[in-house]
């Protein structure tokens, strides 16, 4: 009997799983399967843009032609064609300056009004955060006819200081509102403290909470500056005069049937957005960390 027992050893359990590691295998597959839609996206988002960098460098037959995702030879021509007719050389320019005066003037305006939003109790400041919210319903566009009328008043219709101050107006609303969410989210100790101290109101947003602001400051400065530098109805409407137009209204000098070079258009829309990519590109690391920290409260 004992030898039988010993011919037939008692059979082991078969070795199971740690917890830990069939939990990290099952969460393993969502993972993997959300990463696949994110580079799906991606590829989906980068395609037009590969495809306007490739017509751009193409000729009009073998853009027309539609064969060739590389173009054989390059053309770089087309882009001192778009520089030179389409008339970059001084809507480029214009284009900067309303963007730099533009979201400077929306940084000022929204972190003061921001901080007052938060900070400050007076009454009707909810009415006034109401009010904000009941403008940013309201369609740019809709608003058109009164602000030209206003302008006409003031005397600033068809000039730069008119625009600007338009663009200033259009951006303040979301601006304020990420900025008073982001200084509602600061510690009311470091204002304490600096009270102790003797500083004044003034003196402790603009040493120690508008330096905290830097990310919300970058974030909106980001926004501000895409939805400026892509704006080109208002112009149309505020400008008579064709030399004081933003970069955009370059593009429409290729839109014509006068005019049908596409790899051109091409070609200009790159130049176009050039700037503002770069602009991104620098300043994108600080975006998601201004909008989560500045969320509206």
């Amino acid at each position: 009997m004992n030898t039988l027992l010993e011919a037939h050893p008692k059979s082991e359990p078969a070795p199971t799983v740690p917890p830990v590691k069939a939990k990290a295998r099952r969460n393993r597959l969502p993972r993997m399967a959300l990463y696949a839609l994110l580079i799906a996206g991606a590829l989906e988002a980068l395609v037009p843009v590969l495809w306007v960098l490739s017509g751009s460098l193409q000729s009009g037959e073998q853009l027309y032609k539609g064969t060739d995702f590389i173009p054989h030879p390059f053309e770089w021509g087309n882009f001192a064609t778009a520089w030179n007719e389409g008339g970059f050389s001084q809507y480029l320019p214009n284009s900067l300056l309303y963007t730099g005066a533009a979201v400077l003037g929306i940084l000022i305006i929204a972190s003061l009004a921001g901080y007052a939003l938060a900070r400050i109790e007076f009454p009707g400041r909810g009415a006034v955060v109401g009010a904000i919210l009941v403008i940013m319903i309201i369609p740019l566009p809709a608003s058109f006819i009164a602000q030209y009328k206003l302008l006409i008043t003031l005397g600033l219709a068809n000039t730069r200081i008119g625009y600007i101050l338009v663009l200033i107006a259009g951006g303040l609303p979301i601006s304020i509102l990420i900025m008073r969410g982001f200084f509602a989210s600061q510690p009311k100790e470091l204002e304490e403290a600096a009270a102790i101290d003797g500083a004044s109101l003034l003196g402790t947003f603009w040493r120690i909470i508008l330096p905290l602001a830097k990310p919300g400051l970058i974030a909106v400065a980001v926004i501000q500056a895409m939805a400026v530098w892509n704006e080109y109805l208002m112009g149309l409407v505020l400008f008579n005069d064709s030399s004081l137009m933003p970069v955009q209204r370059g593009l429409t000098n290729f839109v014509s049937a006068d005019t049908p070079q596409q790899q051109i258009l091409l070609a200009a829309s790159l130049i176009a957005v050039l700037p503002i990519v770069i602009f991104y590109a620098i300043a994108q690391r600080h975006i998601i960390s201004g909008l989560s920290a500045g969320a509206l409260k």
